[in-house]
């Protein structure tokens, strides 16, 4: 489980087939293989630590519901390391568990995000933008609207982002849960 705060600015530095390294300091500093690693909001295992990078193994699930596939080396993402039970849950609870790829419309401050599945958001409720857990100011149809303060913008991938840029999107559990609880 994440928080969706985001710990580090990290990048991609090479791909061999299914195999991701990473660039970063911070987040694996305590790691070790087997520990889990947030890359841009989708939970990815530690297989290997050298000296400032770590690698994962990607599957073809996680490559076909993700923008990772998409990243090349020098790519910035975002990094956080799972939650302790002693730390404070300063996001929301956060899965690394993306439940789809959207596309944005208009980027930071205001940042709108278009997306074929709206039901699980709500004004004033959470979701997690490449990991990044931000408040939901507006949802429409096919879209929604958040408002990304300046810090937030600098410390992660979300101020670089431009029209037509795809985002990984997680929504928030707790409607996941109603919604099948629900339906039965």
């Amino acid at each position: 489980m994440f928080t969706g705060l985001i710990e580090e600015l990290g990048s991609l530095t090479g791909r061999d087939g299914h195999r991701f390294e990473f660039a970063s300091e911070l987040v694996t500093e305590d790691a070790r293989p087997g520990d889990s690693i947030a890359v841009n909001g989708c939970c990815l295992t530690v297989v290997e630590l050298r000296p400032g990078s770590w690698s994962a193994d990607v599957v073809d699930e996680t490559l076909g519901r993700t923008t990772l596939g998409g990243l090349r080396p020098g790519d910035a993402v975002n990094l956080e390391r799972p939650v302790r039970l002693t730390d404070r849950l300063g996001g929301h609870v956060v899965q690394g568990h993306v439940d789809g790829v959207g596309e944005v419309v208009s980027p930071v401050p205001d940042l709108v995000v278009a997306t074929s599945d709206t039901r699980y958001l709500v004004e004033k409720g959470s979701v997690a933008v490449d990991g990044v857990s931000l408040t939901v100011v507006g949802v429409a149809d096919d879209r929604f609207r958040v408002a990304v303060i300046p810090h937030t913008a600098a410390v992660t991938t979300l101020g670089r982002l431009r029209a037509g840029d795809p985002v990984n999107l997680e929504f928030d559990i707790l409607a996941k849960y109603v919604e099948r609880l629900l339906a039965r």
